[in-house]
């Protein structure tokens, strides 16, 4: 009888432990994918929260008057997701 029970449980504990690693699998992917998520949006941040300054239409802003000031506006936005982009590759974020 005791045999019997050892024989049952053990296939019922094998299942468990592939059930246990599956799921934390699946907890490692769905880790992995927020990581991605969280690296473009803040990728794509930087260079909203700059457009959402210029588009407030401020009248004292001195790079309003600048001949180079859109250009300029335009590099800052493009340099600052470039670097975030650098810096989420090489931790393996992206």
């Amino acid at each position: 009888m005791h045999r019997t029970g050892t024989e049952v449980r053990s296939p019922d504990e094998l299942l468990n432990s592939a059930l246990d690693a599956h799921l934390a699998r699946v907890g490692t992917w769905q880790n992995d994918d927020m990581r991605r998520i969280s690296a473009w949006a803040a990728i794509l941040g930087g260079p909203t929260l700059i457009d959402g300054i210029y588009g407030m239409n401020f009248a004292h802003m001195p790079e309003l008057e600048w001949r180079s000031g859109y250009p300029l506006t335009l590099t800052v936005m493009a340099t600052v997701a470039g670097l975030l982009h650098r810096i989420f590759r090489r931790d393996g974020w992206l």
